[in-house]
């Protein structure tokens, strides 16, 4: 074999191994790129326990509950065909209340209760992320891209 042929097969060859590098990362942490799961995709596919993600969709009307000192609250996210139960101990965006848009961020216990570390809110009356936009429309709930869900 000449030299110029097995050069340009070790380059095929270390082409070949990086390319299937790559595609078995991509495939390891495929799960891990979704930016947060709608409640519709957590009744098809529950993490682990120690896993922690993110769920967003709308808090759903009259589901807000405050135990205590105000700040252990209950609520229920939702996208319109499935919804989970949230807990969060702490103090909530300003811009929390039913009907809106949030991401949480935490773990699903065995229960089904989701214990969230973190909510984010939407920041105005008029925007909802794309993302929970997206998921509420896949379900076939109100919302779709710069909508605002209205």
């Amino acid at each position: 074999m000449k030299r110029k042929t097995r050069r340009l097969w070790a380059v095929v060859l270390g082409l070949t191994m990086l390319g299937t590098a790559a595609a078995l990362v991509l495939l390891a942490i495929e799960d891990s790129l979704v930016f947060f799961y709608a409640p519709s995709d957590l009744a098809e596919r529950a993490p682990t326990p120690d896993e922690t993600i993110r769920v967003g969709g709308l808090v759903e009307e009259g589901s807000v509950t405050r135990e205590g000192d105000g700040t252990r609250v209950g609520f229920r996210v939702t996208d319109t065909a499935e919804s989970v139960l949230v807990r969060f101990t702490g103090v909530l965006p300003d811009l929390f209340r039913e009907g809106q848009g949030i991401v949480a961020e935490g773990r699903l216990g065995a229960d089904g209760v989701f214990v969230a570390d973190t909510v984010f809110a939407k920041h105005d009356e008029t925007y909802m992320p794309p993302e929970v936009a997206d998921a509420v429309a896949a379900a076939g709930g109100r919302g779709g891209p710069g909508d605002g869900g209205e």
